[in-house]
């Protein structure tokens, strides 16, 4: 299948349930190379999403097993900067915020406004962090 419509079919795939969606390079049969697409779901999206993957793929097969899937619980919270409003996904274990991370379309969208390379928002938003800490944030 040509790579440029794995975009679309992600897209399509998340849009109607699916947790997660890559692909995996590998080699089939005969040495041949490909890519196997992985798409992550709950039971009861699996029908409709088996159904998109043979509709928009060149697939003549699908391989199923389940997975266990284990996440942190998690909350978002809007942190004010001099650079823009940004949200912060945080995420907790046992009650105790163990890790937080800025969202990446606010980043990009920062970026974009200010002209500033990605890292140098990330920086700046760490640098911010850091002087207003008051959670213990990692």
């Amino acid at each position: 299948m040509s790579p440029e419509y794995y975009q679309y079919i992600f897209d399509r795939l998340l849009k109607n349930g699916a947790l997660d969606v890559y692909l995996t390079p590998i080699m089939m049969k005969k040495q041949r190379p490909a890519n196997m697409l992985s798409v992550l779901c709950k039971e009861e999206r699996a029908d409709l999403l088996r159904r998109i993957i043979f509709e928009e793929t060149s697939t003549f097969g699908i391989r199923e097993y389940k997975v266990n899937r284990y996440a942190l619980q998690r909350n978002f919270k809007t942190v004010k900067t001099p650079i823009g409003d940004v949200r912060v996904k945080m995420g907790y274990m046992d009650g105790k915020l163990i890790k937080s991370h800025p969202e990446s379309d606010d980043v990009k969208a920062i970026a974009e406004k200010t002209g500033l390379s990605i890292l140098s928002v990330l920086k700046i938003l760490k640098d911010y962090e850091d002087e207003n800490d008051t959670e213990n944030d990692t």
